[in-house]
């Protein structure tokens, strides 16, 4: 690899891992957060929820100021801002400057994969621009899910949340300072004025439609979308996203910079990439509940769990570079085909075959080989194969955006099944009791599952309860409905999983169908 791309590489791959980790590496902290600023659990999920918005709304900005601004500039921006945020946000007073410094650091950290990859695009050679893919890629999704690990670790070493965020200033100055120094700027810009009203309205209809799906009860999904808080919210963003539409339809036969080309948008490959983003980010949003299936089902403490991610981890790395091999050797459309495959197989050894760790570790490694293939190089090179260079940074963005939304969006899917679960605990206990020839009368069942202890979906604080039940047939018997229980909701959240992961193989059959009819069209014309 030329000197001139290796140094900005690495300079990108370590700007990616930093802001992807961002997200994760919260999560750890939560309770302790919470207790720090004196705000209830619902409040303290907007520590995540406001940085997933923020990420969503900054990447179309970010891909339409790169193609206008240049990359390198955006980047430097990018990284300052993340710096400035994480700053803030280490040095909050209150929980309201906590939550508009999180904004910041998303504002700034939004960019950075959208950035990085339309380098690779628009500098590195056709055949090298799949492995550079798949590195970022790789950057990326391992981030993603070695985030609360790496949270824990930092929080048992120092004892101050403080420094998840404080870590990030110096890698923000030496990336600002490596930036500077190495990244070339190799681009044609956009001198086209900005659509700020464009930006506005984009910005204003995803967060609408974002926002909506966090109102929703994980108990009942439908009902709760009856819900003025859901189909206001989503009503109003949809309407902004039409307007957008039709604003960017004037502005393009007009002959202005649209933020997102309406032409493109009617190109029937380029929307069902977009739906593979989709998927893509849907499927990671899975993964993050595996920590919990291990805590939960399987039985291990709250502060081993996280260890036992390290395998999918490790093959979401391996994963994501063998993705961008794929694509330089067999191209895009196979190397997806792939990763659904295998990663349906994994979800498909959770939801029926896991039982055990060992069991645990096999499936992760399947689910991570596949998912982290999709999240780099062939999304990336499916998205820009029409692009102009000066377009490339936003056709990234809206892939990105896509993928971000389905990430903010299905976790609220997935934990409804395991809502939905717990609304069931009690059939569960009585048929267990039925099973075990426990006589049980209703203030018995009062007694173990009355009130808070009920409503409850803290499964280790259940699981200890029933232990310390003296008697061991009614212990036992509760035992069973409770691991029951969690089997019943992370089996519906692995089929779940599953079915994205196989339309995810046939969204990408269906793209190169069009690819190959497009490519005869065009030779037949010649």
């Amino acid at each position: 690899m030329r000197k001139h791309t290796k140094w900005p590489l690495i300079i990108f791959a370590i700007g990616v891992f930093m802001a992807a980790l961002d997200n994760g590496i919260i999560t750890s902290s939560l309770t302790t957060l919470n207790a720090s600023f004196g705000v209830s659990p619902n409040w303290g999920a907007w520590t995540i929820t406001l940085y997933t918005l923020g990420l969503a709304i900054s990447v179309p900005i970010a891909g339409k100021l790169s193609d206008r601004y240049g990359r390198k500039k955006l980047f430097i921006i990018e990284v300052a801002l993340f710096g400035l945020g994480s700053l803030l946000v280490a040095l909050s007073p209150n929980f309201i400057l906590f939550l508009a410094a999180r904004l910041v650091q998303a504002l700034g950290g939004g960019g950075i994969f959208i950035i990085a990859s339309s380098y690779v695009l628009s500098t590195f050679p056709k055949e090298k621009q799949g492995g550079a893919l798949g590195m970022l890629g790789a950057m990326n999704g391992v981030a993603a899910v070695l985030g609360p690990n790496v949270g824990s670790l930092l929080l048992q070493l120092t004892g101050n949340w403080h420094w998840l965020f404080l870590i990030n200033v110096p890698i923000a100055l030496v990336l600002l300072l490596l930036g500077v120094r190495y990244i070339q700027e190799e681009q044609e810009l956009n001198k086209a004025r900005m659509d700020w009203i464009g930006i506005s309205l984009l910005s204003l209809g995803v967060l609408g439609v974002m926002f909506s799906f966090t109102n929703l009860e994980g108990v009942n999904v439908l009902a709760s979308m009856g819900n003025p808080e859901f189909y206001g919210y989503f009503a109003g963003g949809l309407l902004m996203l039409i307007i957008f539409y039709y604003w960017e339809k004037r502005q393009e036969d007009s002959g202005a910079s649209p933020v997102i080309s309406t032409k493109m948008l009617r190109v029937p490959a380029f929307l069902w990439t977009l739906l593979i983003a989709f998927f893509s980010g849907a499927i990671l949003a899975s993964v993050i509940f595996i920590p919990g299936f291990v805590e939960q089902y399987l039985g291990v403490s709250s502060t081993a769990s996280g260890y036992w991610f390290t395998p999918l981890a490790l093959a979401a790395g391996v994963g994501s570079a063998l993705g961008g091999i794929f694509v330089d050797r067999k191209g895009p459309i196979w190397a997806l085909s792939i990763a659904g495959i295998v990663s349906a197989c994994g979800f498909l050894l959770f939801a029926l075959w896991v039982d055990s760790l060992w069991q645990m570790v096999v499936a992760s490694l399947f689910v991570g080989l596949g998912f982290s293939v999709m999240l780099g190089a062939p999304v990336n090179v499916l998205i820009t194969e029409d692009a102009k260079d000066s377009e490339r940074g936003i056709a990234l963005a809206t892939s990105s955006l896509f993928r971000q939304m389905a990430m903010a969006i299905a976790p609220t899917v997935f934990a409804g099944f395991l809502a939905r679960a717990f609304a069931g605990f009690g059939a569960n206990i009585q048929e267990s009791f039925a099973e075990n020839g426990v006589q049980a009368d209703p203030s018995m069942m009062e007694q173990y599952m009355g009130g808070e202890q009920a409503a409850s979906t803290d499964v280790n604080a259940i699981r200890e309860v029933f232990t310390s039940i003296p008697d061991s047939s009614i212990s036992d018997a509760l035992t069973k409905a409770l691991d029951m229980t969690v089997s019943q909701g992370y089996s519906g959240l692995f089929w779940s999983a599953l079915i994205f992961s196989v339309l995810t193989t046939g969204a990408a059959l269906i793209t190169g169908n069009i690819r190959k009819k497009r490519k005869l069209n065009v030779q037949d014309h010649a």
